[in-house]
This record gives structure tokens, C-alpha cells and sequence, in this order.
């Protein structure tokens, strides 16, 4: 590679596993693939998901009411904060690990809590679709709804779970503190789970009952990074058109004017790839020579070299 490139990572939820155990072990082969691409020269800011976790974190505080009638219901933006220390706590010292194993000291590895700003005005409240949490009877959910207000859907007949607002973000308040870590050296873990969801009250920071996507949060956060290069990291090697159908066609590079007419075309699926690749968009048009990629975790090295993955740009 000709110059050091700043590169923000998406990690999907597969690459952290669904319990304690599993993000154990996912952590270690996460960390080997990032740490490829420091050794290739590149410059790295994490961001990651929270889907399970969040949920297992919700689900916790829910019982913990059951025990004890004392204890309030805890909010959701506050489990999203849980989520991030314990996703971060596993992976910065996985990720230390990795480096000290192949001989770099000279990388310090942490995490930040970060909180994301939304508009109390944004149309996803009025129509949250956001589904968290485990599945329940028609009777648990209709408890939990008069219970704690939740809003509970049935979800493709395979039972009721919570569903939450997703806003888009509009700032990320630590982005200040991020960067000056980047500028320095850090490898900063920042943005899980897409950020704790707040809204401004005057100098108040309030935290919204929300879970913002993920890959849009970390699009935003490496605009305002100016990194070179989105990863988004999902479980394919590359998007497709016509997806299971005979005349599927995976996408190598693209522009972003291609990209857009697959959206609109209606070939990505909402909630899986449709946000990916709009991210992905969103960063590449953002300036001349900024690149997105979507792929594989074990090939995010070969992306970057342009051996596989897709590629948009302008």
C-alpha cells in the first residue's frame, strides 16, 4: 500500500457471537483479521453491532424486575451502554492480545462509551419496526406492553417481541475526544451497537428508547474521521443483485451512481443489506476518493488490496 489509510470497521453481529461464550471466541478471530490490516499499514477505527447482546442485556434487567419489585425498569439507552463496555471489554483485550502476539507495543487499545444525538422529530418514532430482545406469547407480550408501555409486534409467526424506533444519527458527541485518540495512535473501539440513542434538552443529553443502525452510525462517525475507507463487515464476501435467483449477480466494483439504481431497483432486503449499502453510498459520495466496502471478516484484508469484496466509490 502507498500510504497509511484510515479505514472506520463495521463489525456485523457475526463477528461477536450471540452469548458470553461465543463473543469469547469471536473476538480472537475478529481481532487476527483486524490486526492483518494494521500490519498492512492501515490505520483503524472500530465500530461494531449489539443486536444480540442488547437484547440479552434487556432481557437481564427485565428479570431482575421480576425478583425484585423495587427495582425500576431499566431504559433502554442504558442498555446499550451495558452492551458497549462488555462488547469493549472483550474485544479491546482481545485486540491488545493480538498485537503484543505479533511483536507491535507501540499501539494502546481502548474503548469509548459513546452517545449519538437523533431528532426527537425523526419519523421512526412514530413508527418503530426495530425488533429487540427474545420472542414471547401473545399473553407475555400483551403483559409487558400494559406493564412497561412497551410496543410489542408479532414477528413473521414465530411469536411477539419488543420493537423500538431507529433513528438516523446526527451526532456523535465523544467525536472530539475519538479523533484526538486516532490522531495519536490509538486503536479506538467507538459507536457500539450504533451508539447510546440521546436527544439534546437544552445542556441535558436524555437517552431515547431507540437502537440506531449500526452501519449508518459508523458511516457517519468516519465522515467525521475523514478515513479513506468505510468497511462494512456482513456475512458474505459481496453484495448481489438478484439475490437466489438464477440470474444472481455478485457486485465487485461499482460506482455510487450503480449503487443507487440497485436501491431503487429494490434488490438489497431492508434490515440486512438495504442498509449496508446505503451506508456505504452515503460515505462514498461524501468526498472525491473515499471508498466503501462490503465483505467478508476473513477477507477484509484481500478487500483492501482489491482482491475481492464490493467496491463503491464515485
Amino acid at each position: 500500500m502507498d500510504k497509511k489509510k484510515r479505514i472506520v470497521i463495521a463489525l456485523g453481529g457475526n463477528a461477536l457471537g450471540n452469548t458470553l461464550p461465543e463473543q469469547m471466541k469471536a473476538v480472537k478471530i475478529t481481532s487476527k483479521a483486524i490486526v492483518d490490516l494494521i500490519e498492512e499499514g492501515c490505520e483503524v477505527v472500530v465500530a461494531h453491532g449489539n443486536g444480540p447482546q442488547v437484547g440479552m442485556v434487556n432481557n437481564a434487567m427485565i428479570a431482575l424486575t421480576h425478583e425484585d419489585p423495587q427495582q425500576p425498569n431499566t431504559p433502554l439507552s442504558v442498555c446499550v451502554a451495558m452492551s458497549q463496555a462488555y462488547i469493549g471489554y472483550d474485544l479491546q483485550n482481545a485486540l491488545r492480545e493480538e498485537l503484543l502476539n505479533r511483536g507491535i507495543t507501540d499501539i494502546p487499545v481502548a474503548t469509548m462509551i459513546t452517545q449519538v444525538r437523533v431528532d426527537p422529530d425523526d419519523p421512526a418514532f412514530e413508527n418503530p419496526s426495530k425488533p429487540i430482545g427474545r420472542f414471547m406469547t401473545k399473553e407475555q407480550a400483551d403483559m409487558m406492553a400494559e406493564k412497561y408501555d412497551y410496543i410489542m409486534k408479532e414477528d413473521a409467526g414465530r411469536g411477539y417481541r419488543r420493537v423500538v424506533a431507529s433513528p438516523k444519527p446526527q451526532e456523535i458527541v465523544e467525536i472530539g475526544t475519538i479523533r484526538t485518540m486516532v490522531n495519536s495512535g490509538d486503536l479506538v473501539i467507538a459507536c457500539g451497537g450504533g451508539g447510546i440513542p440521546v436527544t439534546r434538552q437544552g445542556n441535558h443529553l436524555k437517552g431515547a428508547s431507540a437502537v440506531i443502525d449500526k452501519d449508518f452510525a459508523s458511516c457517519l462517525m468516519a465522515k467525521e474521521l475523514d478515513a479513506d475507507i468505510l468497511i462494512i463487515l456482513t456475512a458474505v464476501e459481496k453484495a448481489a443483485i438478484n439475490y437466489g435467483k438464477p440470474n444472481e449477480k455478485w457486485l465487485g466494483d461499482i460506482t455510487v451512481d450503480e449503487a443507487k439504481q440497485y436501491i431503487d431497483e429494490g434488490h438489497f432486503a431492508p434490515g440486512s443489506m438495504l442498509p449496508k449499502v446505503q451506508a456505504a453510498v452515503d460515505f462514498a459520495e461524501s468526498k472525491p476518493g473515499r471508498q466503501a466496502l462490503i465483505t467478508l471478516l476473513e477477507k477484509a484484508k484481500d478487500g483492501i488490496l482489491g482482491k475481492t469484496g464490493t467496491k463503491i466509490q464515485l
